[in-house]
């Protein structure tokens, strides 16, 4: 069976804890791998809390985020990297494409995960969202045996956003995260500049919870990640 290998990138350090810590950690403990990255660690326009304390900077609160977005990642049993592109907005240049997708080259994820491409609140998840479709597409060589490197085409998801009804998300996966649930609120408690947000997505887990025990009848199910799926999942038999 093949080792299951899950890359979910965010705009922000904090993202992937918010919305997909469950799934990671559920992975790992299934004995596959995930890798974290952050495009930007949303120093300035995510990290208020930080900014209240007197005579900070930018390079201080960017070490603060590193720092938070590592150990909760630690948590998990995850790998963190970060790009650190700046926040608000979040500007990917041509290059920072390619490393993105010479990273998906090395590590060959089985399971990309990112934002959903709209968000009429947030400018710059829907950028995040096409810088890793095009890094995606240019690592499988667009469905296409090339002339570079290249990585199997993956599962390709988006997560949960904060406001789904107006990102035009549809979940489509929900994963069960009760037995790993500890370790998913183990890393939001790390991200102490954004603790305004810790309730929020306790609160998400149980509601997703309780979808995906109506869904499955499976009333051991307590919390729940939800996804929506890109590209469609193949199957011997249904």
């Amino acid at each position: 069976m093949q080792e299951k290998r899950l890359l979910v990138v965010g705009a922000h350090s904090a993202d992937f804890v918010w919305r997909s810590a469950g799934v990671v950690a559920r992975i790992i403990k299934d004995g596959g791998r995930a890798k974290v990255v952050a495009l930007s660690y949303g120093e300035r326009g995510e990290s208020g809390e930080l900014w209240k304390v007197a005579g900070q900077t930018e390079e201080n609160v960017k070490s603060i985020r590193h720092a938070e977005a590592a150990a909760a990642a630690a948590h998990l049993g995850a790998e963190f990297e970060a790009f650190d592109l700046g926040d608000y907005p979040l500007n990917v240049g041509d290059d920072d494409v390619a490393r993105l997708a010479e990273l998906m080259r090395d590590f060959q994820p089985t399971i990309v995960v990112t934002h959903p491409e709209i968000d009429p609140f947030n400018p710059d998840h829907p950028v995040a969202y096409t810088t890793v479709a095009k890094a995606r597409l240019m690592t499988s060589g667009a469905g296409v045996e090339s002339g570079f490197k290249t990585a199997p085409p993956s599962e390709f998801l988006v997560f949960e956003p904060h406001q789904p009804e107006l990102c035009g998300f549809l979940p489509t996966v929900f994963v069960d995260i009760t037995d790993v649930f500890e370790q998913k609120k183990a890393a939001m408690a790390e991200m102490k500049a954004q603790q305004y947000l810790q309730s929020y997505y306790r609160e998400r887990a149980e509601h997703r919870g309780n979808h995906a025990r109506k869904v499955t009848g499976n009333k051991a199910i307590r919390q729940a990640e939800a996804f929506m799926r890109l590209v469609p999942n193949v199957v011997a038999s249904l």
